[in-house]
């Protein structure tokens, strides 16, 4: 483990395999200032209340300047940072406007329509595993569902749909204000390009000739550039964390064969299993761009006006004084209220969609495919700090059922 300041260490990718015992150290001030003027916080009832608290804010225009300002007006495109960056009143109105085609209550059974397709897609997937002796679960797995999912969501068409595997690698790597440098910021710039005027085409097209998929409600009522911004967000949240899900739940099985056995003769497990794996191994490990809008009194500390905070959603979830036995991995955990997809207004929009996902994928990977064992633990990460996962998690087949 490197030396140093607590957050240059998280950040690190030297401890990216295992930042949990820094969590820990972490946890031991609940609301650590750090020498730039930062505020980690990383217990949970603390995390929980600020993100709950309309005194702090995810529009990053209320950062001091020389703080990283990720979800600001691109000035390349001209487009909007997506509503996740926004407060209320704006937020709430393109959150409700967004969620009308997507979800309850207007839109009940669009997410459940497509479970057809998702399995479709994880039976061809896993169709492509037979006569292997060994698969990469993140590239011949994990990677491809879950732009097949997004792309259905948005209405892209199939054939479009390899163009955004590469935007969606690109884009991610800016969320995190540490990773990807000079050179991952120009990726992203001309991948946000690229897949900006693709959409604006399609969006175009769409307005013309309404289809499947939430392009076609949403353009009637919403800006273009709004829209565009839109399926950019979903395109990098919803596919970045659902890789990172279907990757660690694999991950997480192989190293405790226990529960594994358990799963594969109980398939009814998979909703504790995939809620515990969301605690544990949480695909978002932090969120770094709030700022308090107005001194905050947490925990016996003064947070001031104007200060970044980044709320620590995976040194939260493995708090003792919130979850017992915390470091173990407990699919029996009952009142499992984790941060994995975070809370507040700003709780995953594509959370739904996700846990879809991971039902639809995960049981059947082990009901058709038996593993040896893992051929590196631990794996490759991304360099990604805030979205960490598993950049391939290499595995030996035993078995396979066609």
């Amino acid at each position: 483990m490197t030396s140093g300041p607590l957050l240059a260490q998280i950040t690190d990718y030297a401890n990216r395999a295992d930042p949990y015992p820094l969590y820990a150290e972490l946890r031991k001030t609940p609301i650590r200032r750090e020498d730039d003027g930062t505020y980690l916080v990383s217990t949970y009832y603390e995390v929980r209340s600020l993100a709950n608290d309309p005194r702090l804010s995810n529009d990053t225009s209320n950062r001091p300047s020389g703080y990283a300002r990720v979800g600001q007006p691109d000035p390349e495109t001209g487009l909007p940072p997506s509503f996740i960056f926004t407060d209320p009143p704006v937020h709430d109105r393109l959150r409700d406007t967004i969620n009308r085609p997507f979800g309850p209550p207007h839109s009940p059974r669009f997410l459940d329509g497509l479970r057809g397709e998702l399995a479709r897609a994880v039976t061809e997937l896993l169709d492509a595993f037979e006569n292997k002796d060994q698969v990469d679960i993140v590239e011949d797995f994990a990677y491809p569902l879950p732009v097949t999912a997004i792309c259905k969501v948005l209405g892209v068409p199939r054939e479009d749909e390899p163009r955004f595997h590469g935007w969606a690698d690109a884009l991610a790597s800016s969320i995190d204000p540490q990773a990807g440098g000079a050179d991952g910021q120009e990726k992203a710039q001309r991948a946000r390009q690229d897949m900006g005027a693709y959409l604006t085409d399609l969006i175009e097209t769409k307005r013309r000739h309404p289809g499947p998929g939430i392009l076609s409600a949403l353009a009637p009522v919403m800006t273009p550039a709004d829209l565009e911004a839109t399926a950019v967000l979903l395109l990098v949240a919803g596919h970045e964390t659902t890789v990172n899900a279907i990757t660690n739940t694999t991950l997480t099985l192989l190293r405790h064969p226990d529960v594994l056995d358990r799963f594969q003769k109980d398939p009814d497990l998979a909703v504790p299993l995939i809620e515990e794996v969301l605690r544990y191994e949480p695909p978002v490990q932090f969120v770094p761009w709030t700022t308090a809008l107005a001194d905050i009194d947490v925990a016996g500390t003064t947070i001031p006006k104007g200060s970044p905070v980044w709320l620590m959603l995976a040194a939260a979830n493995r708090d003792p004084k919130r979850f017992k036995d915390p470091d173990r991995f407990d699919p029996d955990r009952r009142d499992n209220e984790h941060l994995g997809f975070y809370t507040g207004i700003h709780y995953c929009f594509g959370a739904p969609l996700a846990r879809i996902e991971l039902h639809v994928a995960v049981p059947e990977l082990f009901r058709r495919v038996k593993f040896s064992g893992l051929l590196e633990d631990p794996p490759t990460y991304r360099a990604n700090a805030v979205l960490r996962g598993p950049r391939h998690l290499p595995v030996a087949i035993e078995s396979f059922t066609a």
